[in-house]
Order: structure tokens, then C-alpha cells, then sequence
């Protein structure tokens, strides 16, 4: 039985100080302090603030954790800078002379050249190397990768389904390794306030969570398009408690993908792209899509659809219309405006990455020029009375909520001034679309719950992203404590 005391908290923003008594996985009493008695655990609290713990409502767990082991790209303004940033790094770190050389981050949607295998080649001739964008939607190979995993391209830059295919051919960490790292991942989510991630892996993340065992987070398992018939044969809805996992490991969403990304220009637009006439890739055209969304909801899936450019979120919100079900669109970066409002009517999730708005901002202003105002239009839809939830996309961005927290309320992750200022939320809306909706601690809440070392209210953009966290509490069970 769960007995916790947390002493000297301040519940919510601007709370008055008070002791937070846990028991059996939930908030039993809010009291004065020093009038709350013994218990079996007592978290000293040290005047810091009490919040619901984080959500991270879309991560790639294995790419995240394996990506902090890969070799940074993300500075490189040219494939010419990523190339010497890849050769410094393997003079300067021998360990990393492996057998396929792993870097990640690039963005070349703003480069002015282009990347290719024969610079790969030339740079590092014979060696196996695989680089991986930002976004994970491109995957750049040398010459001696394509072979490793028997393909041959013409260029070694393979985007989306052919990216993603490659990415799961290229050698990768033995088993007990990745889930090693993947528990290193959760507990660092875990030092940041996170206390539930949704798992996007493009594998079966049922199997690999029932073998990892209990995390440092609750988990909810996303089901890949490829696994939707073996999802329907094994029972699994989403919402569904996986046994033996004290309630930790749930069923998640059924994921799909409708386009690409802005930086690979891939994203599914109603106009086309500057200096040509592709308006993006639309990667599930309605007459698939529709009977897979059906499909899904016949058998209890709530159905999670990848959408970015403005006409694959018509697409996606067209097809949640046609099956009268509800659902998730993952990231929603451009919209139409007369598409804002049916999120809500539909009882559509936005699920969305605030982060990646000042990511994006000189990408978005060139390939989304014109359109800029209705991009990453959290304002919005917020007053739409659309359901906000936060993510990372991580590795696309940091496992880190405050991150993203602080890109909605300030529009900004620079000195630059804010970006489209229209659409940024106050801090409790940003808190709250990062919590799962929870905006207090309340007597009778779930006990997943952070204690930070500072009021959130009183700090500026810049200290959010670096706001310690003093105690991390899942289920009335601290995961983390300083």
C-alpha cells in the first residue's frame, strides 16, 4: 500500500504552501503544512511547486534513445558542414569507428546543396555510413550502407516509406542493448516531470514493452499500420490494460501516415512547393485510407493519423468525417482555415509538437510562403475548442516538455522575435495540453505528479526549458528525486 507524504509543496501555479498526502495511487488530502502527520515515505518538497505530472503524447522511444548515442548533425548548413562535422567527431571520438557510422539531425530543407552518396564515398570511401534527418523522414547512404542492406539508388537519399523500410534493414543494437537504453530514456523523461509517453515506434511495441517490464512512465503501445490484423487477432483496443504490467502498459492509438514532412517536402499541400509544381506526397490516398480508419474502429483502434501539409489534414479530417469516429491527427503543422473548427465538430484530437514551430520557422517561410499564418496555429484551435495534446516527436525533437511548453507560450527558441505571436498560449493552457489535460492537483486525483524547483508562472521562456524538477511521482511511487 502506497503511503507518501509530500511536505512543503505549493500546489499549482501561485499555490499557497500545503502537504500532499498520497495513498494507494492517488491524492487523499491537500492540508496545512506540518498537520498532515507520518508517513511510510515523506518527499520534502522545499517550497517548490506541485503539478500533474507530464505527458509525452508522441515519441519514437528506440530511434529517441538510440539517436542520443549518434553523431549530431544538426548544426550543419550544408551536406558539405555535416560531412565535416561527421569526420571531426570520428577524429575526435575513436569509439566510434564502427562498423556503420550513425549520424542524425540534418535538416536540408534550407541547404544549398544537396546530399548524396558519392560525397558519403568520397569523405569516408568503403565506409558504411547511414545519416538520418531531423524529422526521420530522409535517410542519406553511402554507397557501402546501400550494400550492406542489398539495395542499390541512384543517389542514396531515400525518403519516406523507402526511408523508413531502409531504416529497419541497417544493422541495429543486440536486443537487451536497445531495451537498455530505452530505460535510460524513460528514467531522463522521468528527471524532466514526464510520466506517461505514447510509444510511435514502427515496430511491435506490445511485445517490446510486455519483455522490457515495468517502466519509469506509463506507456501506451501505438499499433503500426503493418500490425493492425495481428492487433485484431490478439483482442487489443486501445485504452487496454496489458497484463502484468500493474497498470503501467496500455494499448495505444493505430497509427497512419497520410503525407510527409515540410523538410523533405514531402508534406501533402493544397499548393505546390516553390520552383515547381509538386504539392508534397500524399502517401494514403482516401480510398485506402477510409477503409483502414473502419476498420480499426469496427474492431475498438482509435485511429491516430500522421497529417502536416494543409491538404492531407483535409484528407485525414474528411476521412474521421466519413467513418463518424473519433480520433488523433499527429502534428496538424499547416491547415486550412476553414478545417481549424472541424477538429472539435469531430472530435478529433490535435496532437501536436510545439517545439518544432521555431525548429521550422525559416523552412516553413520559404516552402510555406504566403501561408505561414495558419502553420502550427495552436491559438487557434485552442479557441476552436479543439483537444490540444503535447509531444516531442522525439529524436525529432528533445524528450523534454519543457521545451516544447516554452515554444508555445513564447512562439521563440532564440533572440529572435516570436513567430506568428497570434497563435502562442498562456503558460496554464500550454501546461495543460502537456499534462493530458489536467490543469490542478486535486484531492482524489491520480497521483502522477511533479514538484518543481520554481513557480513556472514566475519564469521567463528561457528558465522554462531549464525549470528543475525536484521529485517525479508515478502512481504515488517517486521515479525521480533530487
Amino acid at each position: 500500500m502506497d503511503d507518501l507524504l509530500l511536505r512543503r509543496v505549493r500546489p499549482g501555479l501561485g499555490g499557497d504552501l500545503a502537504d500532499v498526502r498520497v495513498n494507494d495511487g492517488r491524492v487523499t488530502s491537500v492540508t496545512e503544512p506540518g498537520s498532515a502527520g507520518f508517513a511510510a515515505r515523506v518527499v520534502d518538497g522545499h517550497g517548490g511547486t506541485l503539478l500533474p505530472g507530464l505527458v509525452d503524447a508522441h515519441v519514437h522511444l528506440v530511434q529517441w534513445a538510440t539517436s542520443r548515442r549518434r553523431i549530431p548533425l544538426d548544426a550543419a548548413r550544408s551536406a558539405g558542414e555535416a560531412i565535416e562535422l561527421l569526420l571531426a567527431h570520428l577524429l575526435a571520438t575513436p569509439a566510434a569507428q564502427t562498423e556503420l557510422v550513425v549520424g542524425a539531425g540534418f535538416r536540408d530543407g534550407l541547404w544549398p546543396d544537396k546530399p548524396h552518396k558519392d560525397l558519403l564515398q568520397r569523405a569516408l570511401p568503403g565506409r558504411a555510413v547511414a545519416l538520418f534527418s531531423a524529422d526521420l523522414h530522409t535517410l542519406w547512404l553511402s554507397p557501402a550502407a546501400l550494400k550492406l542492406i542489398g539495395r542499390d539508388h541512384p543517389t542514396g537519399v531515400l525518403l519516406e516509406g523507402d526511408c523508413m523500410t531502409a531504416t529497419a534493414q541497417l544493422p541495429t543494437a543486440a536486443i537487451d542493448v536497445q531495451d537498455r537504453w530505452v530505460a535510460e530514456a524513460v528514467a531522463a523523461a522521468a528527471a524532466r516531470g514526464v510520466t506517461q509517453i505514447a510509444d510511435y515506434e514502427y515496430a511491435d511495441t506490445v511485445a517490446d514493452w510486455t519483455r522490457r517490464g515495468a517502466p519509469a512512465a506509463r506507456i501506451s503501445c501505438v499499433i503500426a499500420k503493418h500490425l493492425l490484423d495481428q492487433t485484431i487477432e490478439r483482442g487489443h483496443r486501445t485504452g487496454d490494460v496489458l497484463p502484468d504490467s500493474d497498470g503501467l502498459l496500455t494499448v495505444g492509438p493505430f497509427k497512419l501516415f497520410v503525407d510527409g514532412s515540410l523538410n523533405t517536402r514531402t508534406a501533402y499541400c493544397h499548393d505546390p512547393y516553390p520552383g515547381g509544381d509538386s504539392p508534397g506526397s500524399l502517401e494514403l490516398p482516401p480510398d485506402e485510407l477510409i477503409p483502414l480508419l473502419q476498420r480499426a474502429f469496427d474492431h475498438g483502434l482509435i485511429p491516430a493519423v500522421h497529417a502536416i501539409g494543409d491538404r492531407a489534414n483535409t484528407i485525414a479530417l474528411d476521412a474521421f468525417e466519413e467513418v463518424g469516429c473519433p480520433g488523433r491527427i499527429e502534428h496538424a503543422q499547416l491547415l486550412a482555415p476553414a478545417d481549424i473548427p472541424r477538429f472539435a465538430a469531430l472530435g478529433v484530437i490535435a496532437s501536436v509538437q510545439p517545439a518544432h514551430q521555431p525548429d521550422d520557422r525559416d523552412v516553413a517561410d520559404r516552402h510555406w510562403h504566403g501561408r505561414t499564418s495558419r502553420a502550427f496555429p495552436y491559438r487557434s484551435l485552442l479557441e476552436s475548442g479543439a483537444r490540444l495534446e503535447f509531444g516531442s516527436d522525439a529524436p525529432v525533437a528533445p524528450l523534454d516538455p519543457w521545451d516544447g511548453i516554452a515554444s508555445a507560450v513564447a512562439r521563440t527558441d532564440d533572440d529572435r522575435p516570436p513567430w506568428h505571436p497570434e497563435q502562442a498560449l498562456s503558460l496554464a493552457d500550454a501546461l495543460a495540453a502537456s499534462s493530458g489535460g489536467r490543469r490542478g492537483v486535486a484531492v482524489g486525483d491520480v497521483a502522477d505528479l511533479m514538484v518543481t524547483a520554481a513557480d513556472p508562472s514566475v519564469l521567463s521562456p528561457a528558465d522554462l526549458r531549464t525549470l528543475p524538477v525536484t521529485a517525479t511521482i508515478l502512481g504515488g511511487h517517486v521515479t525521480h528525486q533530487v
